[in-house]
């Protein structure tokens, strides 16, 4: 199999004969789901190649073309009306560099939009009969000229525009230093407000057809609703949900080609899926949608790399999605937003807000003060939360990271506010090493006791308890290239707090397997000052009443955890477990049973 990584454009997918995952059987659903529809999903989770299939599909100048291209796909044995129709414009926002001036900005954006309308003259000379004319400075202008042309032949034009948020992205990332620039973009008579209002226009003068816009949030079409209220939002529509990404039954099947290529044994493809899944699945873009969706890039990236060299690649987190990490660190520097990405990556409890946020602007980006459910909904369209059900008895939607490789992101954030330093870091390595081979916990107890608890303010002891504990630790301990490192993991209807489990193909290594459970018990429990817990031995504090009974509960935790887990795994585990206990935020005890 040839694996199609960074390729967007469906024509050389296909007379290429990359590995290809049909959604053709969509296409019908999308004509019956409106004339002008938005659609957003995640960066990297191939928008782009589905807006290439739709070019390749309604363009009339590839009519000639559809059996070669569509022949053999769902949509080519029975195809809608309306295939090789039209005339298609193409925009790719995301070719429009967002830095600079306004004005250049604005130069850039009419560039693009003009050099657009250059190619579609080139592809339809041989329909058009009035000469387009092309205004340097102004796009809008060069549109209406072209639906002059458009009205002038029997097609209508289906307009495709890619990224369109992507100047809202921008200033997202870089707060109120480039607002200015946006909105000289979006308001009064910005120039991509002005561009929207004209393909308002060729919608009502019947010139365009269908629109179909992606993107990754809802920000734009908020700030431009007066000048383009038609879009109709499919995101969240559960017939959507796999539109873009890929079900473990492809991946499968994909696995079982490359599993014959390279004599993969039964245990091993089964190994392989486990890791995929746990990596790259758990995407839900519809409420209490099921199956689960596939990251498409990190999972083609994977076999890729698997097939050629027919073991799992070593580096999990491809490089062209690490960027994504910018998103929570730009969450976690808001008010609250430590505690937001805190408590999502330890999971314990679960992240709920009444209703995602569909309608908000770049004022409420850039605004200092943000409630949870905001920035919960923020995490969401850039592809870092998902669904993940609802509570029982409010009806509030539940979200969650989707995967092992996303978690990742979180942990490296954490790890950077915890430990800023390099020496820090460091010293820090060295001991998580020392752990991997040796199990010593302690050592590690006391690192984190005197750096990570001196970052935490006052406000953070407002909401510290063992989740704030089992952050510090799954931030160090992160290590996807040796572990599968579970926070909750479901034992028999029962959670463990973390399991690190070696992956598959590192257990030739010396490495251990770990079960770690965190308990907290506050100062004010104790009676006793930060002061005073430090001057008080290990064997001291563990004669407290609260501390014996944190510590009795948690060794009957482990105790049934070990069991389950040796059991899943045929005793073919070299597991050792710890229970570890915050005093407050001055003191960190460890106990190995």
């Amino acid at each position: 199999m040839k694996f199609p990584y960074g390729i967007c454009d469906f024509e050389k997918i296909i007379s290429n004969n990359y590995f290809y995952v049909d959604r053709t059987d969509k296409i019908p659903l999308l004509e019956d789901a409106g004339e002008y529809l938005l659609f957003l999903r995640p960066r990297r989770f191939g928008k782009t190649l589905l807006l290439s299939m739709l070019e390749n599909y309604y363009d009339v100048a590839k009519a000639e073309q559809f059996e070669q291209l569509f022949g053999h796909l769902a949509i080519g044995k029975n195809p809608t009306p309306k295939h090789n129709q039209y005339l298609i414009m193409n925009w790719d926002f995301s070719a429009i560099i967002p830095s600079g001036t306004p004005k250049e900005i604005q130069q850039r954006m009419h560039n693009h939009v003009n050099g657009s309308i250059e190619q579609f003259i080139t592809t339809y000379e041989n329909i058009l009969d009035y000469e387009i004319y092309i205004d340097k400075n102004d796009a809008a202008r060069s549109l209406q000229s072209l639906f002059i042309a458009v009205k002038r032949t029997p097609y209508k034009l289906y307009l495709l525009i890619d990224e369109y948020d992507n100047f809202a992205n921008e200033v997202m990332m870089a707060g109120l230093s480039a607002k200015e620039r946006y909105e000289d973009l979006i308001y009064e008579e910005g120039a991509l407000k002005g561009l929207f209002k004209v393909i308002k226009s060729g919608t009502k003068a019947s010139i365009i057809d269908r629109i179909f816009l992606t993107g990754v949030s809802p920000v734009v079409m908020s700030d431009i609703s007066s000048g383009f209220n038609i879009a109709k939002n499919i995101y969240l529509q559960p017939k959507f949900n796999d539109l873009c990404g890929f079900l473990e039954a492809e991946i499968n099947l994909a696995l079982q080609e490359i599993a014959k290529q390279c004599g993969f044994s039964k245990i091993q493809v089964k190994d392989v899926l486990t890791m995929m899944r746990t990596f790259y699945n758990g995407y839900s873009f519809a409420e209490n949608e099921k199956p689960l969706i596939y990251n498409p890039t990190n999972s083609i990236y994977f076999l890729e790399n698997l097939q050629e060299n027919c073991k799992i690649p070593r580096q999990i987190l491809d490089d062209n999605l690490a960027m994504d990490r910018n998103k929570i660190v730009y969450i976690s520097q808001l008010p609250h937003g430590k505690e937001v990405v805190t408590k999502a990556l330890t999971e314990q409890e679960p992240l709920s807000l009444p209703d995602l946020a569909y309608r908000f602007g770049i004022d409420e980006i850039v605004k200092t003060t943000k409630d949870t459910p905001f920035m919960l909904s923020l995490l969401y369209y850039f592809g870092v939360l998902t669904f993940s059900g609802k509570i029982e008895f409010t009806g509030e939607l539940i979200l969650k990271i989707p995967n092992l490789v996303i978690r990742r992101l979180y942990a490296e954030r954490i790890e950077e506010l915890l430990l800023p330093d390099f020496r820090s870091k460091e010293e820090a390595q060295r001991l998580v090493k020392q752990f991997y081979q040796t199990g010593k916990i302690q050592p590690l107890c006391e690192f984190l006791q005197d750096t990570a608890f001196k970052v935490f303010d006052n406000r953070d002891y407002r909401w510290a308890n063992e989740l704030t504990i089992k952050a510090m630790f799954l931030t160090v301990l992160f290590e996807d290239t040796f572990y599968i490192m579970d926070s909750e993991t479901v034992l028999d209807r029962t959670y463990a707090d973390l399991t690190m489990i070696v992956r598959p193909d590192m257990r030739q290594y010396e490495l251990l397997d770990f079960l770690i459970e965190f308990k907290y018990v506050s100062l004010k429990t104790l009676g006793l000052t930060a002061e005073q817990v430090k001057q008080k031995t290990v064997a001291e504090l563990e004669n407290f009443d609260a501390v014996q009974e944190q510590l009795a509960e948690s060794k009957q935790q482990v105790s049934k955890y070990k069991q389950i887990l040796l059991e899943h795994y045929d005793n073919n585990l070299r597991l050792h477990t710890y229970t570890v206990i915050a005093v407050g935020y001055d003191c960190l005890l460890s106990w190995e049973w």
